[in-house]
């Protein structure tokens, strides 16, 4: 089993709330890791004993308690704005993983419940403390982490689509391509032209000289 095949079996037993509580950036560099040896299989509060329970089967290791450092389990909560106090500062979108929150600068965000995650990391950005994680009142289920990696997929994808394109903008223009130099011309054609030239301009001159001579 390669370590990518082994890492992608991993992530699909992770909950996909991208939490980061584990120590990495979300659940498929922690897949990565565990993959490759470098992370042990407790560090995920969302997934708890039934989470490490999977992977300790998959892995062929022994159960490991829950690091209860990274967080304790419990039931699913979501993200609640208060309305009334949000100012439209747009961090917290910046940093909801799974794009569950919508608005607009200067405007009232709102979370999008069903998509929201639980990870609470919207909640230290805002400078208003006008975010509050609530019970959801349901279950995270195997259908809710499918839809939830594809997000964070999407997410992640228009992250780095949007740093590319401000890498553009602010990359320094280009000096302007100097004018190509005029191509070579035969040495044979500009020396005619030049003894045509001399010889009409004696011409000329003897001409002015001489006006009587026809």
């Amino acid at each position: 089993m390669s370590c990518r095949s082994l890492a992608d079996r991993i992530d699909a037993l992770l909950p996909q709330t991208q939490c980061t509580k584990c120590g990495y950036d979300g659940c498929r560099p922690y897949a990565d890791a565990i993959a490759q040896g470098s992370a042990p299989i407790n560090r995920c509060p969302p997934g708890g004993d039934d989470g490490i329970a999977a992977l300790s089967e998959l892995l062929q290791t022994p159960a490991l308690p829950l690091d209860l450092e990274r967080g304790e389990p419990g039931p699913l909560l979501v993200a609640r704005i208060d309305e009334s106090h949000c100012i439209g500062c747009t961090l917290c979108i910046q940093a909801c993983p799974v794009d569950a929150i919508v608005g607009a600068n200067k405007h009232m965000h709102t979370v999008l419940a069903d998509w929201c995650t639980g990870c609470d990391l919207c909640v230290a950005p805002c400078p208003v403390d006008c975010i509050q994680m609530v019970p959801a009142g349901r279950a995270w289920t195997n259908a809710d982490a499918d839809i939830s990696r594809q997000r964070h997929r999407s997410h992640l994808a228009r992250a780095e689509r949007l740093a590319a394109d401000n890498a553009r903008l602010m990359a320094p223009e280009a000096p302007a391509a100097a004018s190509a130099p005029p191509a070579p011309e035969d040495d044979a054609q500009s020396q005619d032209r030049k003894r045509s030239a001399i010889e009409s301009a004696l011409a000329r001159a003897r001409a002015r000289r001489n006006p009587t001579q026809s």
